[in-house]
Parts: C-alpha cells; sequence; structure tokens
C-alpha cells in the first residue's frame, strides 16, 4: 500500500514521521513525506530517497486579525490544491499528520477521499493545530498519556513519539566522544536547543562557563542556526574542551557520548533523551503554544528523570549551580539516569504504523 505523512515545520514533527515511514517501508509500503517549505526541512530530508518527498505550502495561524487569517486560508487553499493533485497520482491508503499546521491540509483531503486519517500530538498538550485537526480524523495518537484529556477519549490511543531507526543504534561511549574529538575520561554535557537551536540557553550556558571552570568537564553544544561563532569563542575562553556546531546530523553518537544534558523540552527532544536514559536540566522554550513545554517537562521532573529550570530563571550563576550540583552526585545522576529510561516509549513507531494498518485492511 502507500501512505501519506504529513511531518513539516520543526524536527519535533519531520523526526517521529520519518521514523513511522522507515517502519512502513520495512513492512513492503511506499511513503511519501510531505514537509513545509521551511529550510529545516529540506536539510532533515536531504538524501532520502527511499522516500517520496513533496513541499506543500502551509502558514501557522498566529493570531485571529484579518491578514493573519487571509494568509492562513491562503496557504490553506494553495496546500488543499497540491495535496489534491498529489493524492490523485499517489493514490494513497491512509494519511498520518504529525502535527501543526503543515497537516491540515493533507488530513482534510484524505478525509474527503474518504481514507482513515490520522494525527500524532507528541505534547503533554496539544496546539491550536491539533485541536484543529483532531475534527478530522479517525485517531488521535498520543505521545504522553496526559494528553487524554485533550480529546475524545474513544479517539484516542497512546503510542508514545518515534525516534528515528538510527537512534537505534548503539555507539561505545568512547568512540562517541572520538567522533567529536574529545576525551574518553571527561565528563561530557550535551547542550541543545532542538531542531531550530535555542538563543536562550546558548546565552544561559555562555554565562555559566566561567563558574565551571576547573570542572573535569568537557561539552557537546549544538546551537542551532546563528549562535555558532559567539558561543565557540565563549567555550574558546573559558578553556572548558567543547564540540560546538549549529546541528549534527549523526545524534546517537551525541547522546552517546554525553553523560547529562541541557535542552528544550519538545516532546521529541525528550523522547531521544529518555531513549538514552539521559537525565539533565530541562528549559522549557516560554513561548511555546499553551506553554506546552513547560508541561512536558513537568512529567520528567515530576519523575525524577530531569530538572525543570525557568529560562527567566536560568542565569549562569543558577545553572552553573545546577550543572555542579548533578555532577558532584553520581549516585543521584545514575537514579535519574535510570528514571528517564523508564520513560521511554516502547517500540512507538511500530505502534504507530500498527494502528494505521488496522483501518486499511
Amino acid at each position: 500500500m502507500r501512505f501519506v505523512i504529513a511531518a513539516g515545520g520543526t524536527g519535533g514533527h519531520l523526526f517521529p514521521g520519518l521514523a513511522v515511514g522507515e517502519v512502513l517501508i520495512a513492512r513492503g509500503h511506499e511513503v511519501m513525506i510531505l514537509i513545509s517549505e521551511k529550510e529545516i526541512d529540506a536539510l532533515a530530508t536531504e538524501g532520502r530517497k527511499e522516500f517520496r518527498i513533496e513541499k506543500v505550502a502551509g502558514v501557522g495561524l498566529q493570531s485571529k486579525s484579518p491578514l493573519a487569517l487571509w494568509r492562513f486560508w491562503m496557504g490553506l487553499r494553495t496546500a488543499k490544491k497540491q495535496c489534491a493533485r498529489l493524492f490523485l497520482d499517489w493514490k494513497p491508503s491512509a494519511v498520518l499528520g504529525m502535527g501543526g499546521f503543515t497537516c491540515f491540509a493533507p488530513i482534510v483531503t484524505g478525509r474527503k477521499r474518504g481514507l482513515p486519517t490520522f494525527v500524532h500530538e507528541s505534547n503533554a498538550i496539544p496546539g491550536r493545530a491539533n485541536r484543529l485537526n483532531a475534527r478530522y480524523v479517525t485517531r488521535v495518537l498520543l505521545g504522553f498519556a496526559e494528553c487524554r484529556a485533550h480529546f475524545p477519549e474513544s479517539q484516542c490511543e497512546v503510542t508514545g513519539t518515534p525516534i528515528r531507526s538510527a537512534l537505534t543504534q548503539h555507539v561505545e561511549k568512547s568512540a562517541a566522544r572520538a567522533a567529536f574529538g574529545l576525551s574518553s575520561k571527561k565528563s561530557t554535557l550535551l547542550v541543545m536547543g532542538g531542531s531550530q537551536g535555542a538563543s536562550g540557553i546558548n546565552k544561559a550556558v555562555a554565562s555559566a562557563l566561567p563558574k565551571l571552570a576547573g570542572r573535569d568537564l568537557q561539552a557537546i553544544h549544538l546551537t542551532g542556526k546563528g549562535g555558532e561563532e559567539s558561543t565557540r569563542e565563549a567555550y574558546a575562553n573559558s578553556g572548558m574542551p567543547a564540540y560546538v556546531a549549529a546541528f549534527y546530523h549523526r545524534m546517537q553518537e551525541a547522546y552517546g557520548a554525553a553523560d547529562m544534558a541541557i535542552a528544550r523540552s519538545g516532546a521529541a527532544s525528550l523522547t531521544e533523551l529518555s531513549h538514552f536514559g539521559l537525565p539533565g536540566v530541562l528549559i522549557p522554550f516560554p513561548y511555546a503554544a499553551d506553554d506546552h513545554q513547560t508541561a512536558n517537562a513537568q512529567i520528567f521532573d515530576r519523575a525524577g528523570a530531569g530538572v525543570m529550570l525557568k529560562e527567566s530563571d536560568a542565569t549562569g550563576d543558577t545553572l552553573a549551580q545546577k550543572i555542579s550540583s548533578l555532577l558532584d552526585s553520581p549516585e543521584q545522576l545514575a537514579v535519574m539516569s535510570q528514571n528517564s529510561r523508564r520513560l521511554a516509549p516502547a517500540q512507538a513507531a511500530e505502534r504507530v504504523a500498527d494502528t494505521i494498518l488496522t483501518f486499511c485492511t
């Protein structure tokens, strides 16, 4: 059979969608991935020849102003025409949207054609897009059980959030650190802000570095676009060994090298951290829709798998204290690592694929 997976806009939508696509292809099916027109989508899907990849127009509804509404409806109109043309050629058996407004037109087009339609919500609190998408789908698939309260119970199925097959590959810690030119013996901190980076985290870590001077510590810091040079300079001035880059595609090496993380709390990032049993300091993006990253981080904080720190509280002194406290308590860090691993969803991509195929037979 052939399937459509709409998964554009952010890595949090795209990477789990690719993971489901990998499972469907492994089972003998064909998959078209619909991405947004953002540069991050093109970079993340570059070379993925196992999929048919198409760009679809889409504009998020940022406000209810006349201009915003006009842009949204014009983008939707264009996207629906594109989807109608693509579906006529591809003839999919079902449509899966991984969240966001990019998947609204594909879901509506699939519904109009009488196809089974699905949307995946990875966060603890759904955004406006998925509240809308859910009205047009056969099932709502959830990353966190806590999200059930926001949708009709009969429509929900908790699957967990899928991770890419590449991340299931084990990389021995010393080999992973060697890939970054780092010592095999030093404690290693992974700093990341999700697929689009996080200037707030970059600045907080740069401010914390002088307070961490003298510690037997090294870092892998993925800055996102725009923060690479200033962050590299901050590490050089502090004397702490570090690999600094805007992005890194072999994330299994980054996770495998690290002992703890400083990260945003997007659902996809948390799923990947839990898969590798990485504890750390979670700094939610303060402007996320409905503050859903805080709700995500609180799940990990309550489970003892991470420590939540608001960005407004993430001063250099506070962040350095949090890092030092964890590094000085290896027993606590080990327990947090076990708790993090317990939150990792088992076989999430397979469970999503199973649900889709159930409605196609």
